[in-house]
């Protein structure tokens, strides 16, 4: 009995980042449920950043006010490191996301998401936060799966393929679209780009993140603060462009409402505390490891929910993408274990061959000046 316990508790993160992965792929079904009904994603984004700072805030008031005298306090820097981490990490990831999301498959624009750790080494080594050590194989590792997954990009981008008949029959797919209608073509490379910024700016707030928890440890209220930064930013950006209150801005009880209240709530909300606790349980690397397996759902669900087409040269660079991916995050491991290893080494010799420190007494100290100065000099 307790054996079986053990084992259920040790697969609760597998199962809850699988659920978390189940999650998104329903955004994106429901994003693309809106895109079609003529929603604009810049209010989609301002909504459900308005959403998700609704319900952080309150879960930051309960869980983060006991003990506030020990906390860390909200400093200038903090709030300046909170604005970027909105804009990064939320207006500008969310708005270039879902622009590609409107010109291209779901598919295309998450396997873009997937060059992520490769954009965040690429930053690292320019700005100087990382070396390229070519001499070790965790080195070497990150090169060869950084250009892996470009590659994997360009060939997404530019290569088409043959056409993939994933189901057996057209009756065999539910098509949720009012109208069947394939992305434009000539729109691949503006998808691209915009797929690609989304990826930068999230990989941006991935490295303004990680100062930020150093300085801020307050996860609930540093989600709050991020959400309210973002969700300010994102209105102001949306009502600067759409101004149509009867048309955009104004939600009935349909699609638009459930897709804005579900990503808001659940994904932006309740998925953020989740996938926390899950790294905390199990590493950072553990919840990147999981991403390719939102990018077989979203596929599997575009192609039977939205009859979206899968081709070749969809599938190749995504193998080639999420083989880069694996490759970045075994070299990273790899020098997080390397790390390890040298500080538990370190701590052992210290602990081996302590340091003794001789403590004498003032009377003690004048006895020996003393004899030392009877002795004859040569």
């Amino acid at each position: 009995m307790l054996s079986c316990r053990m084992v259920l508790q040790g697969l609760k993160p597998i199962m809850l980042m699988v659920l978390v992965q189940i999650t998104f792929v329903v955004v994106n079904v429901l994003y693309k449920m809106a895109i079609n009904d003529g929603m604009s994603m810049r209010v989609a984004t301002a909504y459900r950043l308005i959403f998700a700072s609704a319900f952080t805030l309150p879960v930051a008031l309960i869980f983060d006010t006991n003990n506030n005298n020990n906390k860390p306090k909200i400093t200038p820097r903090v709030l300046l490191l909170e604005f970027l981490c909105g804009l990064f990490g939320g207006t500008l990831f969310l708005n270039f996301y879902f622009a590609a999301l409107a010109l291209m498959p779901a598919t295309f624009v998450l396997a873009i998401l997937n060059l992520c750790p490769a954009v965040t080494f690429i930053m690292a080594i320019t700005s100087g936060l990382e070396k390229l050590n070519l001499g070790a194989a965790a080195g070497k590792a990150k090169v060869i799966g950084t250009i892996t997954g470009i590659s994997g990009a360009m060939v997404l981008t530019f290569y088409k393929g043959k056409q993939i008949d994933t189901w057996s029959s057209s009756s065999s797919h539910i098509n949720l679209l009012h109208h069947a209608h394939g992305p434009d073509y000539g729109n691949k490379f503006l998808g691209f780009s915009y797929a690609t910024a989304s990826c930068c700016s999230f990989a941006l707030w991935l490295n303004i993140q990680a100062k930020l928890n150093q300085e801020f440890p307050r996860h609930h209220t540093g989600t709050a603060l991020m959400c309210t930064m973002a969700a300010l930013q994102s209105t102001l950006f949306a009502l600067s462009l759409d101004r149509d209150w009867a048309s955009q801005w104004k939600l009935a009880w349909n699609i638009r409402l459930l897709t804005v209240a579900y990503s808001g709530i659940v994904t932006s909300g309740i998925v953020v505390n989740i996938i926390a606790w899950c790294v905390h349980m199990r590493g950072p690397l553990f919840g990147s490891v999981f991403n390719p397996l939102q990018l077989v759902l979203v596929a599997i669900a575009a192609s039977f929910l939205l009859n979206e087409n899968l081709y070749l040269g969809s599938v190749i660079g995504g193998v080639l993408i999420v083989s880069g991916l694996y490759t970045v995050l075994w070299g990273n491991s790899r020098e997080t274990k390397h790390k390890i290893q040298i500080h538990t080494q370190l701590s052992e010799e210290i602990t081996r061959d302590p340091l003794q420190v001789i403590v004498m007494s003032p009377q003690k100290q004048q006895q020996n000046s003393s004899s030392n100065s009877e002795l004859p000099s040569s």
